[in-house]
């Protein structure tokens, strides 16, 4: 899965710092359960917390403020690190058992 800058910045950064990424992958996680079985709309979702997220810490970390002096602040998809994180930090769920054709009921 290839990240754009913006979403490799906050990767690298969640990565580094321990705090923060406790509480991302508390928030992924919530969302996954909340979102139940819609991984679209818990992606949807995590996209736009992390774009938020993104402009929050331009104002205030130095790789963030200044890819945002340099690059703008222009609105830049964060799904695929939106999709890269449930992957990452949350359980898959188990696949439902198929029904047999009834053979073993013979």
């Amino acid at each position: 899965m290839s990240l754009n800058r913006s979403e490799q910045r906050v990767f690298d950064y969640l990565q580094s710092q321990v705090d923060e990424r406790h509480f991302w992958t508390a928030k992924v996680q919530k969302t996954s359960r909340d979102c139940g079985d819609n991984f679209v709309e818990a992606v949807r979702l995590l996209e736009n917390d992390l774009w938020s997220y993104y402009l929050e810490r331009s104002a205030v970390v130095r790789p963030f403020r200044e890819a945002a002096r340099t690059e703008g602040l222009q609105r830049t998809s964060m799904k695929n690190l939106a999709e890269l994180l449930l992957r990452l930090w949350v359980e898959p769920r188990p696949k439902p058992k198929k029904s047999g054709s009834g053979a073993e009921n013979d």
